[in-house]
């Protein structure tokens, strides 16, 4: 398929954050992550807010976490991007994917699916068992994409090679959910192609997703971004820091320590005084002096 959005000639970055709460220590190592690596090149910055599932959103936490974005000296090029304001961009790519006959429907409940299925890298492996079934209209269920056991291949900037076979690993995965709300992994590769974005930092809990979405920007004609995954922010017991995990909020009062105890945890190694300098000058240094090969090859770390 031609290439229906090709890479920008620039560097171009993006952090998008979803507003399940205000930005946390996790969420603060990967914007500044994906902040640093994009600034030190050169490049663009973009924030997209992934709020496709409006029912989990806080009321408010997009302003709050795009005002402490803004206190901690990180500017963003453009607008903000929203995803609960893009639907349209998602349906055409679904009916794409439906005219190629790329996407059937499925009825499985997730109790049929984990009682027929085998384990794989993320739970269940989905069976296929919608994949010949007949659904009369007006049946509207989950939308699946067929997959296949080629393999996908490519080589994360901090994670090194990595390699799946969708098929066997993820089984066909659902792109836009019964109740009509679209799957992360369709509109993440939308909104990356028609915002250009040619290099995607992000935590390493969505690794093993990106190997979906470089099928479906081959199915699509997209352009498909280099991959940098940082390790995850984990807490005493080893899980992830979120809202679940009574994650704190980001504490604004003092944000270069903040900043410092972020870079730090990517392995940057600033000298005592950049603790007690200004916001200005903190980016001044971290800017100048990041280095991607010092970022941990861990998968996550405990803060």
């Amino acid at each position: 398929m031609e290439n229906a959005f090709p890479l920008s000639p620039v560097y171009r970055g993006r952090f998008a954050p979803s507003p399940t709460g205000p930005l946390h220590f996790g969420s603060l190592v990967t914007a500044v992550g994906s902040y640093l690596e994009a600034r030190s090149r050169g490049g663009e910055w973009l924030v997209r807010i992934e709020n496709l599932d409006t029912t989990r959103e806080i009321p408010g936490a997009s302003e709050e976490i795009l005002n402490t974005l803004h206190l901690l000296g990180m500017e963003w090029d453009g607008s903000v991007v929203f995803q609960e304001q893009r639907q349209e961009v998602y349906h055409a790519a679904l009916s794409i994917l439906e005219k190629q006959q790329l996407i059937y429907r499925c009825s499985c409940s997730r109790k049929e699916i984990a009682d027929s299925s085998v384990l794989g890298i993320e739970g269940p492996v989905y069976p296929g068992t919608c994949r010949g079934r007949k659904h009369e209209p007006p049946f509207s269920g989950a939308w699946r994409l067929y997959t296949n056991n080629d393999l996908i291949e490519f080589e994360d900037e901090v994670q090194g090679l990595r390699q799946q076979r969708i098929q066997h690993d993820i089984g066909d995965f659902v792109i836009c959910r019964a109740d009509g709300i679209f799957a992360y992994q369709l509109a993440v590769v939308v909104d990356d192609a028609e915002q250009g974005i040619t290099h995607v930092v992000r935590g390493g809990d969505l690794l093993n997703s990106t190997p979906r979405q470089i099928y479906l920007q081959k199915l699509l004609g997209y352009s498909i971004p280099s991959y940098m995954h940082l390790p995850v922010v984990v807490n005493a017991r080893g899980e992830k820091l979120s809202k679940q995990t009574q994650a704190a909020p980001v504490d604004i009062s003092y944000p270069v320590l903040q900043l410092v105890k972020a870079i730090r945890f990517l392995g940057q190694t600033p000298p005592p005084e950049v603790s007690e300098s200004s916001l200005r000058s903190f980016w001044i240094w971290a800017i100048k002096n990041w280095d991607r090969q010092a970022i941990p090859k861990n998968m996550s770390l405990m803060f």
